[in-house]
């Protein structure tokens, strides 16, 4: 059996505890759903399990270990935060982390109800984020680049699943995406990866933000995405009042980009609904309703 093959379970979990955190293998475990590069376990009502599972190295995870203790203390939202180690061993060759557990509902399978107060959360969450990275912050080979070095994703994400009825308009967006000004600000603090997979909601609003893997430090305008990416018709207007620190290429580069990230959450639909490995059958309506507020811009 080879490593990416090891099933992960709930007995291997408690025996991983066992042999390296003992004081923490009579907790209640219980696997939670999703999750692709990493598996992910409750542990108790606080904490969770994070297993290296498709990832081919542990460079996010850590990452992660290293970066949000540093980060999470001024952020206005939670955030998962390293509490244990878990090193490789012969029962397990791989990386696995006991972190704090960011109570909610993951956004793809909830829902935001209260729009503005959402649409504030995340735009003062960025704003805390966004700040001037040191020197030693991670730069990303997979995300972060401007759109014109993405053409090559977009258009293979757009052959594959662009409806026919808004194909031209979409292409606009993309279009003036590629033409914007490039980021010439300090490399700031970006998550990289916000989808509904990768936010928690609770009451009807963001409650927290999760997955950290590919943050790296670069062009806000990655994060600057989910205006359209996460929020309700209607509130995008206020995330960029709110957050106050997009200009307008940035707020174009955004755009772009979330037209791509929108599509690529149709391309996961679309694979589900061919049962597909990896593939998430609900993300397709939720990557449409996404490409729909693209539309309607800002």
């Amino acid at each position: 059996m080879t490593d990416t093959e090891i099933e992960i379970t709930a007995d291997l979990v408690r025996d991983l505890l066992e042999e390296q955190h003992p004081d923490l293998a009579g907790l209640p475990i219980r696997e939670v759903e999703g999750g692709w590069g990493n598996q992910m376990w409750r542990l108790g009502g606080e904490l969770a399990v994070r297993m290296q599972r498709m990832d081919p190295t542990p460079e996010l995870q850590l990452k992660e270990r290293q970066w949000l203790p540093v980060l999470a203390p001024r952020l206005p939202l939670p955030v998962p935060t390293p509490v244990r180690l878990g090193e490789p061993s012969e029962r397990f060759p791989k990386h696995w982390t006991v972190m704090t557990w960011v109570p909610g509902e993951p956004l793809d399978h909830g829902s935001i109800s209260r729009g503005a107060h959402a649409a504030d959360a995340l735009a003062g969450f960025l704003r805390a984020l966004h700040v001037e990275a040191p020197a030693e912050a991670p730069i990303s080979t997979d995300f972060g680049a401007h759109p014109r070095n993405c053409t090559d994703g977009f258009e293979n994400l757009f052959r594959a699943v662009v409806p026919d009825d808004i194909a031209a308009d979409i292409r606009a967006v993309w279009d003036d995406a590629v033409a914007s000004q490039a980021w010439e600000g300090p490399r700031v603090w970006v998550h990289g990866d916000l989808h509904p997979a990768n936010v928690v909601v609770s009451d009807g609003t963001l409650s927290g933000i999760v997955d950290f893997g590919a943050m790296f430090a670069g062009d806000p305008a990655w994060d600057l995405a989910a205006a359209w990416v996460l929020l309700p018709d209607g509130t995008a207007s206020r995330f960029f009042d709110t957050y106050a620190l997009a200009d307008e290429a940035a707020i174009r580069r955004a755009r772009g980009l979330a037209a791509m990230k929108s599509l690529f959450l149709m391309l996961m639909g679309q694979n589900g609904d061919r049962g597909l490995p990896g593939g998430k059958p609900h993300w397709g309506p939720a990557g449409r309703a996404a490409l729909d507020r693209v539309l309607k811009g800002v």
